[in-house]
């Protein structure tokens, strides 16, 4: 996951994220105006790969799912920020999105060039050739995330099971 880093403040809300008025035209016009009334640039410049950087409170607001679906839809690689709203957290690891923590983003910038390595808990910052250290995200999140989200997850374990069954009973007559 590597692209350049677009760089936000605190309390970035869901309202921001997936604007209410553009709900009913789905992803593809959610998307379009993701993050507008801060940046209104942000939906036509992000480009695969590209990380949000933030500060405290990122995805603060309503529940609504569309906040991480419409960052998903842009192909956003993942969120670092100070801290999250809790249901934008979970909403982010079951849509299969990286979030994680960081303790500072003194020194990084808008436009950054960086990639994040989500099981060494890293962001480098090739542009600048720094490492920064992330909080380490359980290995159980990391599993959901990198399958592509919780139903994905399930999915595979549900089958997993299946197999593990039907073989138990096949070996058992």
């Amino acid at each position: 996951m590597s692209g350049r880093i677009f760089l936000f403040g605190d309390d970035i809300d869901t309202d921001q994220l997936a604007p209410g008025q553009y709900m009913s035209g789905g992803i593809e016009a959610l998307a379009a105006h993701c993050l507008e009334a801060t940046r209104p640039d942000f939906a036509i410049n992000v480009q695969p790969g590209d990380i949000i950087v933030a500060g405290r409170n990122f995805g603060t607001g309503s529940s609504r799912e569309q906040a991480v679906e419409a960052l998903r839809y842009l192909q956003v690689a993942g969120v670092i920020a100070l801290s999250f709203a809790g249901i934008f957290y979970r909403n982010a690891i079951n849509l299969g999105l990286p979030v994680l923590i960081v303790t500072s983003i003194n020194g990084i910038e808008d436009g950054d060039k960086a990639s994040i390595d989500l099981t060494s808990s890293v962001l480098n910052l090739s542009s600048k050739n720094t490492d920064i250290g992330l909080e380490p995200m359980p290995e159980n999140l990391q599993e959901i995330i990198e399958i592509g989200g919780l139903l994905q997850y399930l999915k595979k374990r549900l089958a997993a099971e299946y197999r593990e069954k039907k073989n138990d009973i096949e070996s058992s007559s």
